[in-house]
């Protein structure tokens, strides 16, 4: 499974490199914290994976990079994608890099 740390996607976005940005979390959470990536929960993310990129890179990302691994390892099975990126940390080592 690929990973990117949280400095690694600051840069991207800095960069304004091309890649997509998914919030496997929960409604509630992405309302009161999120980096800007696009809300799929993890619970939908299979049902809704027309709406992934095919022709550059997902990077997902949850609270602590548990959930968003679970998604992975999901759609991975399902779909045998090769180009979703895990957030090592999620949105904690987020805050705790670059604060809220």
């Amino acid at each position: 499974m690929y990973s990117i740390t949280v400095a690694e996607l600051k840069q991207k976005i800095e960069n304004k490199e091309d890649f997509q940005l998914i919030d496997v979390r929960e409604p509630d959470e992405h309302a009161e914290f999120n980096i800007g990536g696009e809300l799929i929960p993890l619970g939908e993310i299979v049902s809704r994976y027309s709406r992934l990129a095919t022709d550059k890179p997902v990077i997902l990302y949850c609270r602590k990079g548990i959930r968003s691994q679970v998604a992975i390892q999901r759609l991975q099975e399902k779909f045998h994608c090769s180009n979703l990126v895990n957030l090592v940390g999620g949105t904690e080592a987020w805050k705790k890099q670059f604060g809220v």
